[in-house]
């Protein structure tokens, strides 16, 4: 518990880092904040190592980080400096580092899917007992390649998890605007292992991900959790500047706020006695040390240059 606690922590600070430095204008463009989503990524990953390999999204740093991702390579990257994970091509949307099994966040909706499938079935090919997994949104879901990719996934029996972040929005629109019935009454339609979970309780997401690893790793197959959370800040932190109107609002917000996924397991943890409030404060402090060494526009090294010998045709 204390170990998805830091990790809760770490993505929490990182991301309030890149959300205070676009907002002082910072930053070289808008970033998409995972606060308020970062017991799922903290319960699934708890159970992945290296070989593993995970797909994200453009809402992926979150993801990134509880995989093992560097901190200041992520946030150098998203800065576009050129000793980032991606020497600063990728940018915010794009992270990924190979080496830690994080095969690429995508700025394309629905493309992790695919991605992960294809993932899930080399890892069956190798028989060494990986497990593909997929994070992606309520909005993903209603892509034609999600169906794809379950029908796949079953009939060939990849070690695929495929983990829904239903935050209850699509960019901009409510999810039931835009998403008839329920997202897992499509999964079930495919007869594979499915639940629903508390997505800002990371105990029940280190649960439901537990039993849907280990049935992939003992040759079961694919297994669906959707993950009922909420995102707390907007869709890009840019918005701001050019939408004409709010779409949601603070009464909205609120409840949400007070079930805040890292000060939920902190609670638990100090209502039952498994550590301190000087515990949590030292991880606190630990972690916020680790993050203050991010990158900034006056002592960091330049962008990196365009390849040579190309022609730029933006």
């Amino acid at each position: 518990m204390l170990a998805m606690y830091r990790t809760m922590l770490l993505i929490r600070r990182t991301e309030e880092q890149l959300r205070d430095d676009f907002h002082d204008g910072r930053l070289p463009g808008g970033v998409h904040l995972y606060i308020g989503q970062e017991a799922i990524a903290a319960g699934v990953c708890a159970h992945l190592d290296d070989a593993d390999p995970i797909a994200s999204t453009h809402r992926g740093h979150g993801h990134y980080l509880a995989k093992g991702g560097d901190p200041e390579a992520m946030l150098a990257e998203v800065y576009a400096r050129e000793y980032g994970i991606c020497k600063g091509m990728g940018g915010s949307m794009h992270v990924a580092d190979f080496s830690r099994g994080i095969i690429g966040a995508n700025g394309i909706v629905g493309a992790g899917l695919a991605i992960s499938a294809g993932a899930a079935f080399a890892a069956q090919l190798d028989r060494k007992g990986r497990v593909a997994v997929c994070f992606f949104g309520d909005g993903a879901a209603n892509q034609g390649v999600f169906m794809e990719v379950l029908n796949v996934a079953t009939l060939w029996k990849l070690p695929l998890l495929l983990v829904c972040e239903h935050n209850c929005y699509s960019e901009f629109s409510p999810s039931d605007t835009v998403t008839a019935g329920e997202i897992i009454d499509r999964a079930r339609a495919f007869k594979i292992p499915c639940s629903v979970v508390d997505g800002n309780d990371a105990i029940a997401v280190w649960q439901a991900a537990a039993d849907a690893l280990e049935l992939a790793r003992s040759g079961g197959g694919p297994s669906f959790i959707e993950a009922k959370t909420y995102r707390i800040y907007g869709h890009n932190e840019s918005e701001v500047h050019w939408l004409s109107s709010e779409y949601r609002d603070e009464d909205e917000i609120e409840p949400w706020r007070r079930r805040d996924p890292v000060e939920r397991l902190g609670s638990f943890m100090l209502e039952n006695g498994i550590c301190a409030r000087e515990d949590l404060d030292a991880l606190d402090a630990e972690v916020c040390d680790r993050v203050a060494g991010a990158p900034d526009e006056g002592g960091a090294p330049p962008p990196p240059p365009p390849p040579r010998g190309k022609k730029n045709n933006f």
